[in-house]
């Protein structure tokens, strides 16, 4: 089978945009299609990776539209939806249909409308994630992030400040992403100090909420070749799910889709997490990127807390971790979110991301919907 390339990318600016989705979906096509040097209608396949058009905008048909908008028919069109790992599921279909001989050039467009709606309306769309036995009791993903945080702190005798840390760290990053909702600094008194959410979480730990469109541009290797000298493999993918009821699980601090997806795609790759010289994680609330990172396997169980208060995730660290800004300054728009992870491995693997630039050959993206329910991982490497 011929390795499948990546030979464009594109990324919208996140927050708080005018355009709606149809119009985020193509700024940000037209802005690939212009990185990769492809015409339209050389695209076989288009894809959307988006959650809730419908339940945000009341628009639907959005891949034919998009196909429209860039004069790309007759290419084939279909969305992704796999809540908030969209953007990763989306990135999995993609590299099917090349890697499956269906297309030699496919485009995958993520994105998301969501700021023109309250944060409670908005919350309540993305709840709809959960178990409707969970929903009927009030249980949202925040919640979950709360408990879950709660034990693991209680377990494993991890400080409240490491997780705080985290915050600090990934708005630090964000600092030098133009393309980041939040481009500020924050210190921990003001981490520790922001309004409680879901104890032992409070504001700072969590995410906001985001407009925001990226696209990536995939092809089989050869074809690559008759475009640039400067391209990215998809050398590992993986995908896995996990139990729809929360409580169900084990241990709630163990995310097996997570665990699942990054060892198929590390053995597609032949590679193994020491491999990995930086990596992007779905820092939805901050204790989500403690238990992917021990989950792709970068620290042992309940031991990435030590690795953020040594300064191994730091983007100068060992292991630099969310070199973006991560969802928590960078933003998440649902369905971009995990194509933007990818877009800033291509970048950074290809020694294109400016200020953020970290010494990588090889990166890893891992994107998770609801909490943990279903999960994508991708491996890249630059040619």
């Amino acid at each position: 089978m011929e390795r499948v390339a990546i030979i464009g990318a594109s990324m919208t600016q996140f927050g708080q945009r005018d355009a709606w989705i149809c119009e985020l979906l193509a700024q940000a096509g037209q802005e690939c299609l212009e990185d990769a040097d492809v015409s339209p209608d050389a695209i076989d396949h288009l894809y959307v990776s988006n959650m809730a058009s419908g339940e945000f905008e009341g628009q639907t048909g959005i891949p034919n539209a998009l196909a429209h908008d860039l004069a790309a028919m007759p290419a084939y069109t279909a969305r992704i939806d796999q809540t908030s790992s969209s953007g990763g599921a989306g990135v999995y279909a993609a590299w099917q249909s090349v890697a499956s001989g269906a297309s030699e050039m496919t485009m995958l467009v993520g994105g998301e409308k969501m700021t023109h709606r309250t944060t409670a309306e908005a919350t309540d769309v993305i709840a709809s994630i959960t178990h409707p036995v969970e929903y009927k009791h009030g249980v949202t993903l925040p919640s979950f992030a709360g408990l879950t945080a709660r034990l693991y702190l209680e377990t494993y005798d991890a400080p409240r400040e490491s997780l705080a840390k985290v915050a600090v760290k990934n708005h630090k990053n964000g600092v030098d992403n133009p393309h980041a909702q939040f481009q500020k600094e924050v210190d921990l008194e003001t981490v520790l100090d922001s309004p409680i959410v879901a104890d032992p979480l409070r504001l700072y730990d969590f995410c906001p909420i985001t407009d925001g469109s990226a696209a990536l541009m995939f092809c089989p290797e050869s074809v690559a070749q008759e475009y640039t000298d400067n391209y990215a493999v998809v050398s590992g993918v993986g995908g896995a799910t996990d139990t729809h009821v929360v409580h169900e699980r084990s241990d709630p601090t163990t995310m097996r889709g997570v665990v699942e997806s990054s060892q198929q795609a590390y053995e597609m790759a032949d590679l193994g997490p020491e491999d990995v010289d930086v990596a992007e994680l779905h820092d939805m609330f901050t204790i989500l990127e403690f238990l992917q990172a021990e989950g792709v396997g970068f620290f042992e169980k309940g031991e990435a807390w030590k690795a953020v208060e040594e300064g191994v995730t730091e983007r100068d660290g060992d292991l630099p971790i969310n070199t973006s800004g991560g969802l928590k300054s960078k933003g998440h728009p649902l369905g971009a979110s995990g194509v933007a992870q990818v877009y800033e491995i291509y970048k950074q693997v290809l020694g294109e991301a400016g200020p953020r630039q970290v010494d990588a050959d090889v990166g890893l993206a891992t994107n998770v919907g609801g909490f943990g329910n279903c999960v994508s991982t991708t491996i890249l490497e630059g040619n």
